[in-house]
């Protein structure tokens, strides 16, 4: 074994280096940077001429001045040369456009089947409650503007005993979600607000406090109501829907309150309500607190349904022949309709006789002659806030739920399941509107939906072309559904109703039964119904002995075994002559031997082929 020592000078000359890693690239390095810029509010400013400009020493006021001016212009050579010049460009302009008709609608008869595009919908914007800082509140009753460019939005809250917030409401414009367009100062928090169908600046609006405002944003005090009813003559509970009555000079309101009252008012008089009304079922006497108000002129100018807080839709009508049949049909009483207060009611736009509740757990469908529902939702896992129909498809309508979600039933391709679903915010939603169709309206209307929620924001969805436009056959398809679930609605009624006559006439015959004599028609106790029972069966012993003996024993061998009791049977039943229970006098193993033995030969022999 060799053993190499170290050489001291080159272990002096040794230099430890520690390990190390060196990364070389050819990328520059940079560094991560985020700048947040500064929030910019614009307001939309124009100017209006109506004239052009005018020189200085002329008056466009004084007609003398101005045509002496347009005398001198005329003559210039100057204006005359560009008026030839300008005047041959326009006429070629003007041929071109007689050639060609550039607002020719080229597909006018066509319609589009959007069937098979899958539904859609989207958020455009957001309105948030610009007064959200003071308390929180929900943006309670939204209403869309006739030009389906504007929305008034009513704030109020909704929690009970919740904590002092602002009253303002507010008027927003489409186009401009950075601010409001127009700010409401009511004396209380608003509930409700509508649009004016014959003005376009008037606002009715419901408070909380019960009284009735009327709003006129033409007015140099448009943010203040201009008119509102005392407190001592309105609501005394909030009033929850407010609705514009048809009428000459467009001026009646109707409101509703939870206090079991529909006032109807005059907005040029609104010292006092017009006339009232007690909403009870038909022929009973117990007020039901309204919760929403439907008014369609074109299903009557007098008539109205309204939902209230005990599951039932009551129909009114203001100028019926008496006075008692104002209240005409009750919708949902007695447990057919649904479970808790009513917050929607809307009728179908195409056909006026069937209109659509919301309430509780679920939606249904009705029609005004039957007062039992033609098709009900399947129930949600939680509480239904609003809904309305579609304006422009007769099979759809749209449900607002408390967990955030809009959802879309097309009843024209199925019913059991909604056709959308769209998770809109994670709060619940409170109200709900669809954009109104009209020629007005930019595209026809009904492409957006305004959804405001618990915490005061409105976010506008835009509707997919297929949840727009009617679908081929939708309008035949949805009157033959609605025509068959009401025949079959006709036929389960007249049925309920035949089985309930029948179990009247029972009733009744067992009463009469009861009733005539010696059949108990006085009510005994019970020891003296058994002391009769017993002298009853002494009584007809001694009658059977007697005879008996008169008859021979030859005639008693001779009595069938059917006409015996079987054993265990208990019966008190005592048959025609010869015939006793088992175990009385005369009848015991003996005497049942000698009758099986003496029965009919005949009798025996036909039981033995059975056998």
């Amino acid at each position: 074994m060799y053993d190499a020592r170290p050489d001291e000078e080159l272990q002096a000359q040794l230099i430890e280096r520690r390990p190390c890693t060196t990364v070389v690239e050819v990328v520059p390095q940079r560094s991560e940077h985020t700048a947040n810029t500064h929030q910019k509010t614009f307001r939309s400013v124009g100017m209006m001429h109506a004239e052009g400009g005018w020189p200085k020493d002329v008056d466009r006021t004084e007609p003398t001045q101005t045509a002496r001016l347009l005398k001198r212009v005329e003559r210039d050579e100057d204006y005359i040369a560009s008026v030839a010049r300008l005047g041959a460009v326009a006429e070629d302009i003007i041929r071109q456009n007689n050639a060609l008709d550039i607002y020719e609608e080229l597909f006018a008869g066509v319609e589009t089947d959007h069937s098979s595009s899958p539904p859609e919908a989207k958020t455009l914007t957001v309105f948030r409650d610009p007064a959200a800082s003071s308390g929180k509140r929900a943006a309670s009753y939204v209403s869309w503007h006739a030009s389906g460019a504007r929305i008034a939005v009513a704030y109020s809250p909704l929690e009970f005993q919740s904590p002092d917030s602002s009253l303002e409401s507010y008027v927003w414009d489409l186009a401009n979600p950075s601010q409001p367009r127009e700010t409401l100062k009511p004396s209380s928090h608003l509930c409700c607000l509508n649009w004016s169908p014959k003005n376009d600046h008037w606002l009715a609006g419901g408070q909380y406090n019960g009284q009735v405002a009327w709003f006129d944003l033409n007015a140099p005090s448009g943010s203040r109501p201009a008119a509102l009813s005392p407190i001592d003559k309105s609501h005394k509970d909030p009033v929850y829907d407010v609705a514009w009555l048809q009428s000459k000079t467009g001026v009646e309101l109707l409101s509703c309150s939870t206090d079991g009252e529909a006032l109807f008012w005059d907005i040029r008089r609104l010292e006092e309500p017009v006339e009232s009304l007690t909403l009870t079922e038909k022929g009973g006497s117990q007020p039901l607190g309204a919760c929403c108000l439907e008014y369609d002129a074109a299903a009557g100018a007098t008539k109205f349904m309204i939902g209230t807080e005990s599951g039932v839709v009551v129909s009114a009508n203001r100028k019926a022949k008496t006075p008692a049949d104002r209240i005409g049909t009750t919708f949902g009483a007695n447990g057919t309709g649904h479970r808790g207060p009513i917050y929607a009611v809307h009728r179908n736009p195409a056909f006026l006789k069937n209109f659509l509740t919301v309430g509780d757990w679920g939606a249904m469908v009705w029609t005004e002659d039957i007062k039992t529902p033609l098709m009900t939702t399947p129930h949600y896992s939680t509480y239904l806030t609003a809904g309305s129909w579609s304006p422009t498809r007769p099979a759809l309508f749209y449900l607002a739920t408390r967990d955030g979600q809009l959802d879309a039933w097309d009843l024209h391709h199925k019913s059991g399941s909604p056709a959308l679903s769209v998770q809109v915010t994670d709060c619940a939603l409170s109200s709900l509107s669809l954009q109104p169709a009209g020629p007005g309206v930019p595209r026809g209307g009904g492409r957006l939906a305004a959804c405001g929620d618990a915490s005061g924001s409105v976010s506008i969805l835009s509707l997919s072309d297929g949840l727009v436009n009617p679908q081929p056959g939708e309008k035949a398809g949805v009157g033959q559904l609605f025509e068959r679930e009401f025949k079959r609605e006709k036929n389960l009624e007249a049925r309920i109703k035949e089985q309930r006559a029948k179990a009247r006439k029972r009733e009744k015959e067992g009463a009469d039964d009861a009733a005539a004599p010696g059949l108990g028609g006085d009510s005994i106790d019970d020891a003296a119904a058994l002391g009769l029972e017993k002298a009853f069966f002494a009584a007809t012993k001694e009658e059977s002995v007697a005879e008996r003996d008169a008859a021979g024993l030859e005639e008693a061998s001779k009595v069938t075994k059917s006409r015996v009791d079987r054993p265990g049977r208990q019966s008190s039943f005592m048959g025609p002559t010869g015939t006793r229970r088992l175990g009385e006098e005369g009848f015991d193993g003996a005497g049942a031997d000698t009758i099986e033995e003496e029965r009919d030969p005949a009798l025996k022999e036909r039981e033995r082929g059975w056998k």
